[in-house]
Parts: C-alpha cells; structure tokens; sequence
C-alpha cells in the first residue's frame, strides 16, 4: 500500500514500512523501519515530523548534507549517507539513487547532491524522483510505481511532469509535492489528462 501523506511525505507499506520526506504528519505513527531524505529543506528534512514516525530501530537514509545532524539527533549507527547515481543495500534493503536537481532554477542545484531513490521491497520498485525537474538522467527510469513533482515554481510543473511520466516504463504515475506550498488538486487533474497509456492515482485529496 502506497500513501501520499501531504506535498512529498509518502508512506509505503509492504513487508517494511518505509517513509519518505515525513512532514506536517497529523498524528503519531512511530512505525517507520526506514525513513529516506532526498534533502535537506525544511519541508523535506523536518526533526519536529520524523519524531512523529520513527522508533527506536528506525534506519535513516540521508543526503550528505544532512548526514551530521541526522547522526546528533538519531546516532550515527542508524545514519546512512548517500550520493545520486549509486546501488545500496542497507539493512536488507535495495535500493538506487538518482539525479534530481533544477535545470534552470537555483533551487535544487545539481552540485549539491541532492537524490531521488528507486526502492525495491516485495518485488515490487518505487521511484521517488525528489525535487527535481525533467532532466536527462532520469528519463530511462524503469520501475512499478513512479512518484513525480508536479507543483512547479520549485520542480517540474504539471506539463513538465507530464512529459517526464510518458517517457518513463512505469506502470503507475502518482503525483506529488502539490497542495501544500506550491499548486493545487487542479493540477493533478490536468496531469493524469496528460499522462497516456498508464495508470495515474491522485492521492492528495
């Protein structure tokens, strides 16, 4: 089961619990067994929500940015640094990094190494593409279930995302990192409108 909590705050529910970018969690899971960070802003890296969802035994996947903070606040035994474009195998879990930065936005610059994550559990692979716009390294991606920004002013926008989804071998398209602080349910409609030949699932309600 996949969830997609608020903005890019999703929750994957298989033989582990896995979140990714907890932030404005409502009320007290304390189930994760991994949490991933694709960086290090505030509403993708917050301590107050990650309180929220982990517990003792929770492993943490960070950026390299955050991976010092990260060790002071949950022990540098459960803190695991990674950079884009490398395979993992963390705790038992799968998983690859991938490029995701802006193009021609200062926002997400590709310098500092910030990721998307494709995550392999249950034989099934998620794609978290992170703050990122349509960029070339990401447009072979092959996985199940593909989580893509469409917010737009920090990431691709709707038509961007659109593009990047009809490129992609995934089998379901999911749209993230709107109805927050940048775009709204309007755009995920005219998202799925564009995406052909795949399964779109609208989860920000």
């Amino acid at each position: 089961m996949v969830e997609v909590l608020c903005h890019n705050s999703i929750k994957i529910t298989e033989d582990v619990i896995i979140y990714i970018d907890p932030y404005k969690i409502n009320k007290e899971y304390q189930d994760a067994d991994y949490i991933f960070f694709t960086h290090s802003h505030y509403d993708h890296f917050s301590p107050e929500d990650i309180e929220k969802v982990k517990k003792e035994s929770t492993i943490f996947i960070v950026t390299e940015d955050i991976k010092e903070q990260a060790e002071k606040l949950f022990g540098k035994e459960k803190v695991f640094a990674v950079v884009p474009n490398e395979n993992y195998h963390v705790h038992g879990l799968d998983f690859k990094t991938t490029y995701a930065y802006n193009i021609h936005k200062a926002f997400h610059p590709k310098g500092n190494k910030w990721v998307g994550y494709i995550i392999e559990v249950n034989h099934k692979t998620y794609y978290i593409a992170g703050d990122t716009d349509n960029i070339e390294e990401i447009q072979n991606i092959e996985c199940d279930e593909a989580f893509i920004p469409i917010g737009g002013t920090y990431t691709m926008d709707y038509q961007e995302a659109a593009k990047l989804a009809n490129t992609i071998k995934a089998k379901v398209v999911i749209p993230t990192h709107y109805g927050c602080i940048v775009g709204d349910k309007e755009d995920a409609k005219k998202f799925k409108e564009l995406v052909k030949n795949k399964e779109v699932k609208i989860l920000i309600n």
